[in-house]
Formats: structure tokens, sequence, C-alpha cells
């Protein structure tokens, strides 16, 4: 709870600091990354601080959290927490970490408002922070302790490649080691840490899709001005042993018997098909209706095992938007008016952040509550509607 000393310094300033917090991100991050460059081995993406995405997504949590703060007093946005608890957590993110970020963020602050960060406002925003901070650091003890090991990062094998889709290769792992496995729930990522041309550490996270037990698999689709990807595509074979993180994700199949939608765009339909493949044991009845939309049937990757999910459950219903003309159900973008939503259905989206925003408001315009879409978005959260759970 926001002390009633800070509360109206909080919202005399929230306003600036939502302004100004775009410009003292790349402040912080330029200071952090002097100061400890080791950060950047293992830790931090080099190419989300190159699009200032992880500025923005850093930007976007800390505001929203003290907005909450002053329109909800007594919660926590735990939502939002979450997403931002376990993507950490993939990363190894320690507590000893905290104060660090707080000592360049808050100098950074300082350098950007100059005069008008007087001790009352960095005392207001230094409690924000710390409240925020260590609502993470539960949460983030609480994923590590879940954990069947206590290894931030263990060796896999890679034991199968496979190509679909446009620029899309699908690989599969098995334990390098002894490590206990932690079994993932359906719809959940790992981190994978890929050694690049300079010599250091860089971490992505792939959805994993449906695998055997023991066994880890995800796709990766390329990305031609990225750093890991064409790294993976080009050099990752079988035999090949990389660092693979355990399990974590907050986008899960819940236990409930409404309807579900999935409406996914390109390589968004791999947690899909995690939670597709779910319900073929855990509850095959229920009423599913899977949308997927691309630029033709050929670029649509892991179609097969979609269908095939599909046809597995009876109640399942498969429509498809390509923007090649003849090929699909529906030409073109995804258009919720050409779709019968169930009135109680939860929907789950996962694609590239345009296709998220757009498809979000025609469900909302078609009056499907807000708190009944969920969505994953691959890469820092610069979005944060509301967490994701299926």
């Amino acid at each position: 709870m926001l002390s009633e000393k800070s509360r109206p310094v909080i919202e005399a300033t929230a306003p600036v600091i939502a302004e100004r917090i775009p410009h003292i991100t790349p402040l912080f991050y330029r200071r952090m990354f002097t100061a400890r460059p080791d950060l950047l081995d293992g830790m931090f993406s080099r190419s989300n601080q190159k699009s200032g995405e992880q500025p923005r997504a850093l930007a976007g949590s800390i505001v929203n959290f003290a907005v909450h703060l002053l329109n909800h007093p007594d919660s926590y946005p735990d939502a939002v927490l979450s997403r931002i608890a376990n993507k950490h957590a993939a990363l190894g993110l320690q507590e000893d970490e905290y104060p660090t970020v707080y000592e360049h963020l808050f100098a950074a602050i300082a350098d950007d408002l100059g005069d008008a960060a007087t001790p009352e406002v960095v005392e207001a925003w230094t409690e924000v922070y710390w409240l925020m901070a260590h609502a993470l650091i539960r949460m983030e003890k609480g994923l590590y302790a879940s954990q069947a090991n206590d290894k931030m990062f263990a060796p896999w094998t890679v034991v199968d490649r496979q190509e679909t889709g446009h620029d899309v290769v699908v690989f599969t792992f098995e334990p390098a080691d002894d490590t206990p496995v932690t079994q993932a729930l359906p719809g959940q990522y790992v981190s994978i840490q890929t050694v690049v041309s300079d010599g250091i550490k860089q971490p992505r996270q792939f959805t994993l899709l449906p695998a055997q037990t023991s066994q880890r698999r995800f796709a990766v689709k390329l990305d031609p001005k990225g750093e890991v990807t064409p790294l993976l595509h080009a050099s990752l074979k079988v035999g090949d042993v990389v660092e693979l993180s355990n399990p974590y994700g907050d986008l899960i199949l819940r236990d409930v018997d409404n309807p579900l939608v999935t409406m996914s765009a390109g390589i968004g339909v791999t947690p899909m098909l995690a939670l597709l493949d779910a319900l073929k044991e855990k509850n095959p009845q229920r009423e599913v209706l899977v949308v997927h939309a691309d630029h033709s049937p050929d670029a649509w990757p892991l179609a097969d095992e979609m269908k095939a999910d599909v046809d597995a459950l009876p109640n399942a219903t498969l429509k498809t938007f390509f923007e090649e003309p003849g090929t699909g159900d529906f030409d073109g973008f995804l258009d919720v008016t050409k779709l019968d939503i169930p009135e109680d259905a939860n929907v789950v989206l996962c694609g590239p952040l345009p296709f998220l925003q757009h498809t979000r408001e025609q469900l909302l315009a078609a009056n499907v509550p807000a708190e009944r879409i969920f969505y994953e978005i691959f890469g820092p959260d610069v979005w944060q509607v509301q967490g994701a759970v299926g």
C-alpha cells in the first residue's frame, strides 16, 4: 500500500514521470551497463536495448504500477507483476540485482529532471520502486522454489531439427546431464543462452511445443536483422549442446469448461498448440474455436500439427485468414465480425504486437469483456494490458 505521505506526490508527478521516463530509461541503461557490462552477458538482450523495447517495457511497468496503487490502494496489479516475474525468473535474475537497478535508475531520474527531482519526489518514487521490487522478489522466489532443480540453466542436447512454414525451424532437445527436469505447463516458455559472435551469451525465450516426457521442443522464427535467431538457424544442429532455463510463463490452461477461442498470427501459433494438445487429455469435449491468420497456407508454421489437434477435439472448429486471396476461409487480415464468438468464451491472442492490439480492439468492439481476453507477447511486454491466463 502506498503511504499517505507519498500519495499526493505520486498523483502530482505521475503524468510528468510518464512523459519523461522514455527519456530517463535510456540514460539509466547506459549508466548501468557502463558500470556493470557483465549484465549484457546472459541477462539483457542487446537487440531489445537497441530497439528501445526494454526501456519502454520498464517505463510502462513502473508507471502502470504507480497508477494502479493510486486507483486501487488495497491491491497490486498481480497479472502484470506475474508476467514480469516469470520473465525475470527465465533469465535467472537474483534479488541482489534490484539495488543495482535502483541506483542507476534514480541517478538517471535526477539527471533528467534536474531541479524538479526534489527530495520529496525522489522519496515518493523510491517507495513505488521498492513496493514493486519486493512484490516481484516474492513472486520470483516462489517461481524458483517450484522447480525440480535449483539450476538457472542446464545443458540440453539437440536431438531433432525440422523446418516448417517460412523461415521457421523446430528444435527438439533432451537432457545432457542428470539435472532433474521440471515438467512444463502447457503454454510456458524457456530461455536459451546462445554464445554470439563476440563471445558473450544472449538470452531469448521460446514457447514450448508439445513434446515427449523429459524433452523440450520449440520453434524459432528467423529474424534476419536479429542477433540470435540467424545463428540458431545457421549453426544449431543435431548433437549440439545448449543451455536452457526451467520453464516459466503464466499463459496456462485453466480448469474451466466455458468455450475457448485461440487467435494467432504467424509464429504466434506456438502457445496455441500447447493449449490444444493439453485439451486432448484434460477436457476433450470443450468447445474450441481456433483462428489463425497468415500470409498464405505455405507460410503457416506447424499447420499440420494444428489441424491434427483440431481434428482430435470433437467440438473444435478451425478458421483461417490468409492475405493470399482464395486460399483460406477468409481473405485478408483477421476480422472478428466474420466469426461467431461464443458469448462466454475465453479468448487467447498471440502474434505480433500490431496483431494483438488490432484484434483486441475488435473483440472489445464485439462486446467481449476485457477480463476474458488474454495474450502472450514475445519479447519485452511494451503493451501490458493484462496478464494472460487462457
